[in-house]
């Protein structure tokens, strides 16, 4: 696959998505998300990739919405600003549950600033690896507009509701070190090590089955909402599937071997 704005790479079973367009700090322009929804849709589809990295080129990760794209929003005619506003945030939503959504581990490798939609992109991933010359800041509120790529909703899980609101009504920068402190960075990497720790923790969490982990994902990712009994159904079903799985047959297998052979 040929991209112009980002980079897309393969490497024993992890896929890294990299943000290409380090003169802007990669700020998200319509052209670069479509690059960005048909990459996502090609990890999710490909069950040789067991995992995806997400990270960018240059200094920065992910700066947010392009600001060529805002320019052209404000001299859009007044009828069509609604409406072409509600267009680009279905565009900005799908790619977001792509990213959320993905049956397999994701995560953020932050090497420099992720603001704005930069940084929800960051929280859309399972885990998040910053290293120290990474930030993260849920600056909208300094445009006068609210957090649009799901920061609303995963900021609070990862901080609490009061942490969130802080730093959704100051826009505030947070380094590295207190991303760690607060639970929005899962783990601290060197700049010139970011990469390649992201992909051994990659690979170890996409070690086991496929089927367990994407299923195991998808019920996790819902358990906020649900309550137990609903959460005990789709654990029933999802279950029902995973013993009828080739991993599932093998392990066992695997196992009572081991176990015969000590006997």
């Amino acid at each position: 696959m040929n991209y112009e704005l980002i980079d897309y790479q393969c490497d024993a079973s992890v896929a890294t998505i990299t943000f290409n367009r380090p003169d802007k700090r990669n700020a998200m322009s319509d052209e670069m998300r479509s690059e960005f929804i048909d990459a996502l849709e090609a990890v999710a589809n490909d069950k040789s990739i067991r995992a995806l990295i997400l990270t960018g080129a240059g200094k920065g990760f992910c700066a947010g919405g392009d600001i060529a794209g805002m320019q052209r929003r404000m001299s859009a005619p007044s009828g069509e600003v609604g409406f072409n506003g509600w267009h680009r945030q279905q565009r900005v939503h799908h790619a977001q549950t792509l990213l959320y959504s993905m049956p397999k581990p994701t995560i953020a490798a932050v090497n420099g600033a992720a603001a704005g939609l930069g940084a929800d992109i960051a929280l859309a991933c399972d885990f998040i690896m910053a290293s120290q010359y990474a930030s993260f800041a849920w600056s909208y509120v300094l445009r006068g507009i609210i957090p649009d790529g799901g920061g609303m909703y995963f900021l609070p899980r990862r901080v609490g509701p009061a942490k969130a609101k802080e730093l959704v009504f100051t826009g505030r920068k947070v380094s590295s070190d207190e991303a760690l402190r607060l639970g929005i960075a899962d783990r601290l990497a060197g700049a010139d090590t970011l990469l390649a720790d992201a992909k051994a923790w990659a690979s170890e969490l996409s070690a086991a089955s496929p089927t367990a982990l994407a299923l195991a994902k998808g019920i996790l990712n819902k358990s906020y909402e649900s309550g137990v009994h609903e959460i005990f159904a789709q654990g029933s079903q999802a279950q029902g599937i995973c013993y009828t799985s080739t991993e599932h047959r093998e392990a066992v297998q695997a196992f009572l071997s081991k176990t015969a052979t000590k006997d």
